[in-house]
């Protein structure tokens, strides 16, 4: 038996609405405790409304690990932290298995789960750890479980990464992964705040009362958005410049203005990221279908992190400029 389409639409039409508000309220608790950085914020709000995982990339002190932190609270998601250090183990992050003896003599291994098991992994300065210990993550961000000692453990619903990542020309820090950095569904870069907005810092952080950060949503209602988020539709027009757009940014069949300097380029997955981050920026603004603006101004997060430009190329220009010249030719 077929859903009467009236009732469905109806139906979606009402999760809409009630979607809209909670992310409305989101928006608020995080604006009581985050200042200024609105787009940094919206950038990381639309990763998780979409399902995804962010990297967040700035320099020490731009309040990166605080906006994890008052994210998981705002969007009432069970959050753990770790801080990567070149010492960290794979391990340390996925849990391992452990040798117990019982009361009668007998023994067993017992599973004991890391850190990675958490609605939010908060992974702090993930580019300070080895190589090996950041491929740790790859499963799990791809798979949604991790397998230790070949037995799979399932992660918890939902399960999101929001990585923090110094630049790469500081003291220890090493390149993520090309496979783990197209894991992210948005690259995230976080600036140095505005005068007036770091001015609201110095008074509201240096006093006797700091503002704490209220729950808006439960896990529970956040992913009956990201639902709805895949059930939002999309024009084709919208269609066709994603995928005007990508496949511009590719070396040998790419814009050929652009081809030349691009080392490697974005794959379906960028695509895919590009999909969903428009429609989910779409509900962040109170609207129910993704405009070409969307596209225009998730492009660079989605896309910055899946290119690489020649050595050639370094020394004329940047990755975002190239991107800038491919999102002014969509429409």
């Amino acid at each position: 038996m077929t859903a009467d389409p009236i009732s469905l639409e109806a139906a979606v039409a009402a999760n809409a609405e009630r979607a809209l508000d909670q992310i409305r309220a989101a928006r608020e608790a995080l604006a009581g405790v985050i200042f200024g950085q609105q787009e940094v914020v919206d950038e990381a709000l639309t990763t998780l409304l979409a399902g995804g995982h962010g990297l967040l990339i700035g320099v020490p002190g731009l309040a990166k690990t605080k906006l994890v932190d008052t994210l998981g609270k705002v969007l009432g998601l069970d959050t753990k932290r770790v801080q990567f250090t070149p010492d960290l183990l794979p391990a340390d992050i996925l849990g391992s298995e452990v040798l117990e003896e019982a009361a009668d003599k007998s023994r067993a291994f017992r599973f004991i789960k890391g850190p990675v098991f958490a609605q939010l992994l908060m992974a702090d300065e993930i580019n300070r750890a080895s190589p090996r210990t950041q491929s740790a993550l790859l499963q799990a961000m791809q798979e949604y479980h991790v397998t230790v000692a070949g037995q799979p453990h399932d992660l918890p619903a939902p399960f999101h990464v929001l990585a923090t990542q110094n630049p790469l020309e500081q003291e220890g820090a090493y390149p993520l992964p090309e496979a783990q950095l197209d894991r992210f569904l948005l690259q995230i870069d976080v600036h140095y705040p505005d005068r007036v907005s770091e001015k609201r810092i110095l008074l509201e952080t240096t006093g006797e009362n700091i503002a704490q950060a209220k729950q808006a949503l439960t896990a529970e209602e956040l992913q009956s958005v990201q639902r709805l988020v895949r059930r939002l539709p999309i024009g084709e027009k919208i269609v066709e410049a994603i995928l005007d757009l990508v496949r511009a940014a590719r070396p040998d069949s790419g814009d050929p203005e652009i081809a030349p300097h691009i080392a490697w380029g974005a794959g379906p997955r960028a695509a895919q990221a590009l999909m969903l981050a428009t429609r989910a920026r779409a509900l962040l603004d109170g609207r129910l279908s993704p405009s070409l603006d969307d596209v225009a101004k998730l492009a660079a997060p989605a896309l910055r992190h899946r290119m690489a430009l020649t050595f050639a190329a370094r020394r004329e220009t940047t990755l975002d400029a190239l991107i800038g010249k491919l999102v002014a030719r969509i429409g």
